[in-house]
């Protein structure tokens, strides 16, 4: 080994390696493994000579002692332990067995080159030696059946564990000898030859048997086997069945839904046509047409004011346009009647110039203005108005008693009609109050919307699902007190 000025010397030299040279590492920990007897003065020059003299002293100066050695203990790994014989060593080595030592030996003797050798002489010997090495590491691993190299910490531990290895070996040998022992004493019962040959028999037909009863499981095996594989592919088409089915499923439900949808969008059309069917039953067109109605003091028909009030003078065109809307009203219900109904006054509507004509076939016009004081046409126009409508309400009450309707539920007018009267209130307009002539009117308004009522449920003009009852219609149109 060199000194301590040597070796602090070294740390700061920069040596070159040939990267050719095979590195070994230990096969256990896996840390690498230096060379002892390699001095350092030969890492000073870089040429190849001067390698091959360091490989030369390697070979000629420690390598024949046989052993390897690591470098300085690194951090992270046990310190090994120390004795008397190794004080003198500083690094770890590991001892080859005496045939690789023996084999170096022969080598080293052989190949060993002087220091006044050429280079080549010199690279030659140190391959050799290198080859001879590993040569020795193959043969420890042969003989010790454990990879070589190994560092001093693992052969330390590896020759531990194949100690623990030999006692148990020795202990399972005792164990082993003293059982030999032990049988060896005991009484040996020997059968006779005709005793064996009966075993032997019995043993080969409980074997035949064996062999017959394995035959048969191997044949029951090898139908399980095929019974397995039938239901395997009849598994297999099941489940395609399967598949197919919620396939087919899938797609019914789909089209289920779509139906059901489809079914209940059609299902609230026709509730919804049906409800519509229902109000254009109960819908007239009369009642659509000639919307009779109230406005204050005022009777209305199609929102025409009948009548007139000192405070509230009505023109005479709106007057009018009422008057020819009632005309039409009646003449529509009376000719729908015909020939049955036989009226003897005739009504002409002429818009809002109508004229009534009487049994004689006298016209009499029954739109203003007129004279306050000289109306007698008019007012006689008004006045047959009136008897028209009485006699189609006798028109309609005789239906009622031919259809066999109770007495007391055949129709008849909310408001009495006698002469030229509604009630107590004179239809005429001479030498007449404009309130009492106005409310005439209303009441004789109120009777057309009776009479229309009756029309429309007891007609096909426009048929109603559900007709007006005689108290419905009185709490639509309740009989009014003269004030």
């Amino acid at each position: 080994m060199k000194s301590n000025s040597n070796d602090n010397n070294n740390k700061t030299r920069v040596l070159a390696v040939d990267p050719n040279l095979p590195r070994w590492v230990c096969q256990n920990c896996h840390h690498s493994l230096s060379i002892t007897g390699v001095d350092d003065k030969y890492f000073n020059d870089s040429k190849s000579g001067s390698w091959m003299h360091g490989a030369a002293s390697v070979s000629g100066s420690r390598m024949d002692q046989s052993f390897v050695v690591l470098p300085k203990q690194r951090p992270g790994v046990p310190p090994r332990p120390t004795t008397q014989s190794l004080k003198a060593m500083e690094e770890s080595f590991v001892v080859l067995p005496p045939p690789a030592a023996s084999v170096y030996k022969s080598a080293d003797a052989t190949h060993a080159p002087s220091h006044d050798a050429p280079p080549r002489s010199i690279n030659s010997g140190f391959h050799s030696t290198i080859t001879v090495l590993k040569r020795a590491f193959e043969i420890a691993t042969t003989q010790t059946q454990v990879d070589q190299p190994l560092c001093l910490e693992c052969m330390r531990v590896l020759s531990d564990k194949l100690d623990k290895e030999v006692e148990d070996v020795n202990t399972d040998i005792k164990a082993y000898k003293a059982c030999l022992q032990r049988l060896e004493g005991e009484p040996r019962n020997l059968l006779s030859e005709a005793d064996f040959l009966r075993e032997k028999l019995k043993v080969e037909e409980e074997e035949r048997k064996l062999e017959a009863a394995i035959q048969e499981t191997e044949k029951q095996c090898s139908q399980v086997t095929g019974e397995l594989k039938e239901l395997e592919i009849k598994s297999n088409r099941f489940k395609e069945l399967e598949e197919r089915y919620w396939h087919e499923f899938n797609n019914f439900q789909f089209q289920l839904i779509s139906h059901q949808e489809e079914r209940d969008a059609i299902l609230a059309k026709i509730e919804v046509s049906q409800a519509h069917l229902e109000l254009l039953k109960r819908t007239n067109v009369l009642n659509d047409a000639f919307p009779i109605w109230y406005d204050g003091e005022f009777g209305t028909i199609n929102n025409f004011r009948l009548g007139r009030l000192p405070k509230i003078p009505v023109e005479w065109d709106e007057i009018n346009a009422a008057w020819g809307q009632a005309c039409f009203l009646l003449h529509t219900m009376s000719q729908y009647f015909r020939p049955k109904y036989q009226y003897r006054i005739k009504i002409l509507p002429m818009g809002s110039y109508p004229r009534i004509m009487d049994s004689s076939n006298n016209t009499y016009e029954l739109f203003g203005p007129v004279n306050l004081f000289w109306s007698t046409r008019y007012d006689k126009a008004m006045t047959l108005f009136l008897t028209s409508l009485k006699e189609f309400a006798e028109f309609a009450k005789s239906k009622d008693k031919e259809n066999n309707i109770p007495a007391e539920k055949c129709f008849k007018l909310p408001y009495k009609i006698k002469n030229d009267k509604v009630e107590s209130y004179s239809i005429t307009q001479s030498f007449n109050k404009q309130e009492n002539w106005t409310k005439a009117l209303k009441y004789t308004l109120y009777n057309l919307k009776w009479a229309l009522y009756w029309f429309v449920g007891n007609t096909n003009f426009q048929p109603l699902t559900q007709l007006p009852s005689s108290s419905s219609s009185t709490s639509l149109y309740k009989k009014q007190q003269p004030n």
